[in-house]
């Protein structure tokens, strides 16, 4: 399968964004309570897949620096993945508001699990209510609001390349 450049860059500019975002706001992105101002992106997934793997690539390269450790590489990632795949399979069916919350249940399962796991410092409910209120917060509002306004805008859709089935529908 042959990938353009185009395509390529898209993926690499978005890769750094999530990237860039999440490491300059490091002191809220980890922790038991999460403002990854850079999930925000992940409802890109939304509109092609080709975001699926600048997140997922994104939360590599950022989980590295996560006080979690490599366990946060492996789960915290995979959370991103699933539920960046989630929100592609499911974006013909439901509008922006119920995908973006697949991210929120994710990572408020998964990251929460790993909180309780290796800190024990709170049960799991309390860690991962933390965990999917700061990605409520970050995805479900603020980025709902942000990524409706910017899907009215044909021009920026033809720019990032989404895909046919991307509606702005949000419920």
């Amino acid at each position: 399968m042959k990938i353009s450049v185009q395509r390529l860059t898209s993926i690499g500019v978005m890769t750094a964004l999530y990237v860039a975002a999440t490491l300059a706001c490091a002191p809220l992105a980890y922790g038991q309570v999460q403002f990854r101002v850079s999930e925000i992106l992940m409802l890109f997934c939304f509109l092609s897949k080709d975001y699926i793997v600048s997140m997922t690539l994104g939360c590599i390269i950022v989980n590295f620096f996560s006080p979690l450790g490599m366990v946060d590489v492996v789960f915290g990632t995979a959370a991103t993945l699933i539920a960046a795949l989630l929100m592609y399979i499911c974006r013909g069916k439901l509008g922006l508001f119920p995908i973006s919350l697949f991210p929120v249940i994710s990572n408020g399962i998964i990251v929460g699990a790993e909180l309780t796991y290796l800190f024990h410092e709170a049960p799991f409910w309390i860690n991962a209510g933390f965990v999917a209120l700061g990605e409520f917060v970050c995805v479900s509002v603020i980025g709902v609001i942000v990524m409706t306004i910017l899907m009215k805008n044909k021009g920026f859709m033809h720019l990032i390349g989404a895909e046919e089935g991307a509606r702005a529908k949000v419920f």
